[in-house]
Order: C-alpha cells, then sequence, then structure tokens
C-alpha cells in the first residue's frame, strides 16, 4: 500500500521555525519527485517546493524561497521541509505529494500556524 505520512506542524510564532517530515512507504522512493504543497482555509492549494530524483534538484515557489528547504533522505524514504522566519500568512495544511505512474498521491496533512 502506498502511503504517505506527514508529521512535525504546529503553532509557532511569527518568525520561528519547524521542520516537517513526510514518511513515504509502498513505493520507491528515491525514484519519485516528491513536493510539498500548502492549503491555507478557505484558499486553493499552492505548490511549495519540489525535489526532484534524477537530478537532486530543488525548486521553491517565490512566497517561500530563502525561508524554506526541501531534503530528502532516500535511505530513511523520507521528505522534509525545514521552514524558516515563518510568517503568519504560512498559516495552513501542509502536504507531501508525488505522482506514481499519473496517480497523484497524497498524505493526510500536518497543521502549520504561525501566531502574529
Amino acid at each position: 500500500e502506498v502511503r504517505l505520512v506527514e508529521s512535525g506542524g504546529g503553532l509557532v510564532q511569527n518568525g520561528g521555525s519547524l521542520r516537517l517530515s513526510c514518511a513515504a512507504s509502498g513505493f520507491t522512493f528515491g525514484t519519485y519527485d516528491m513536493t510539498w504543497v500548502r492549503q491555507a482555509p478557505g484558499k486553493g492549494p499552492e505548490w511549495i517546493s519540489t525535489s526532484y530524483s534524477r537530478t537532486l534538484s530543488t525548486l521553491y515557489a517565490d512566497t517561500v524561497k530563502g525561508r524554506f528547504a526541501i531534503a530528502r533522505d532516500n535511505a530513511k524514504n523520507t521528505l522534509y521541509l525545514q521552514m524558516n522566519s515563518l510568517k503568519p500568512e504560512d498559516t495552513a495544511v501542509y502536504y507531501c505529494t508525488t505522482n506514481l505512474g499519473g496517480r497523484e498521491v497524497k498524505g493526510q496533512g500536518t497543521q502549520v500556524t504561525v501566531s502574529s
């Protein structure tokens, strides 16, 4: 069974930091691009960052560039998102996702709340 399980969310003050994790199972993690997206209340999903499996390169949305860092540990089948200098507008449910042969797989999400 393919599973993605996010963790590490919580309540943090403006300017604080959090590290999210996404534990993957049921597929060959190291061979797939992995992505973080978020969804704020009342808004649509927002792409945050992608880690590319073949090139090991990364890409970031302008809204988080310079503050967030995506990383992957293929030996542990785990994707990370280090979030620094958090702002209230970063408040959202954060999901890790991947596309397995045309099928999008997404975890249950982890809530991040940044207080002002």
